[in-house]
């Protein structure tokens, strides 16, 4: 990204791996979880995917198109209330041909699809449940493969910035620079939790993927900053207003107001402090959600 190293006033090389750019069901990085997911839900004979998240959420409207792609049914529990007239991923969950629960509070998505699975099984169908994000070990998997994929492509770059919420995509990182031997840092903004709430959840997903692998990470160094958060989950501040129009104007480059845009404004504040050693290769892991830019 020369021009927004340029813009920045940094001589140190802005790189960017592109998820959101990733062909099937608009990209993300969620499609790369789902990719391990949806092959177990496949392989254990389920017949509908059952998830969560808001009514504009990413992994819903990917789990969705894996879904359709595998012949199966997917049932979406989104929290909030039926849009008037659905845009941007909902839209995209109607045309995929999902099934919306909607509840009224996060708190309410788990225990509906339990309800909703246990349901389906007296009826004599085959439902397969994925958390939020689908954020599990064996889903963080396809971050771990993301790292062999990155190095066949590069030098290993000596900073990785991404946007960490449900951890599963920071954990496969974590895990695959630990597992190829190299001493990338992986630093995840925060787009809604606290370091410390995220670090431990992390921290449990990464020794899952150790036990997948049967590897050691014990010196897995997990590093979060939880400084651009701002007022909450989704709600846009003045720093991620400016990383959308900056990357945008600079590099035709599109962030989602939720995830990205907050973690590019953590990249930019470490530039622009000269938090990195313009020695330094940095690379900013965009993880998709450019559909959000449309409700």
């Amino acid at each position: 990204m020369p021009r927004l190293a340029a813009r920045l006033g940094t001589s140190s090389p802005l790189l960017i791996k592109r998820d959101d750019a990733i062909a099937f069901g608009f990209g993300g990085n969620k499609v790369r979880k789902l990719a391990f997911v949806a092959a177990a839900a496949r392989a254990e004979g389920a017949d509908t995917l059952i998830t969560a998240g808001g009514v504009q959420s990413n992994h819903a409207r990917a789990t969705a198109a894996a879904a359709a792609k595998l012949g199966m049914h997917a049932i979406l529990v989104a929290n909030g209330e039926p849009p008037a007239r659905p845009t941007a991923n909902a839209l995209l969950d109607a045309l995929l041909g999902a099934e919306v629960v909607y509840v009224p509070s996060r708190n309410d998505r788990s225990p509906k699809m339990i309800e909703v699975a246990d349901r389906l099984r007296a009826e004599g169908r085959r439902p397969f449940v994925i958390p939020i994000g689908a954020s599990t070990p064996l889903g963080a998997l396809g971050y771990v493969l993301a790292v062999a994929e990155l190095i066949d492509q590069i030098a290993p770059p000596d900073i990785i910035v991404h946007s960490t919420s449900s951890g599963g995509t920071q954990a496969g990182l974590v895990a695959g620079c630990q597992l190829l031997g190299l001493a990338t840092r992986v630093i995840g903004i925060s787009a809604d939790e606290s370091a410390a709430m995220l670090g431990t959840e992390i921290g449990g997903l990464v020794r899952g993927i150790a036990d997948l692998l049967q590897i050691t990470t014990e010196s897995a160094t997990i590093e979060i900053d939880d400084g651009f958060v701002g007022e909450g989950y989704g709600i846009p501040t003045a720093e991620s207003r400016e990383a959308i129009e900056l990357a945008a104007r600079t590099e035709a480059i599109f962030l989602d107001p939720t995830y990205t845009a907050k973690a590019m404004a953590g990249l930019i504040s470490s530039v622009r402090e000269r938090r990195f050693d313009n020695s330094q290769t940095v690379l900013f892991w965009h993880t998709g959600g450019q559909v959000g830019l449309f409700a």
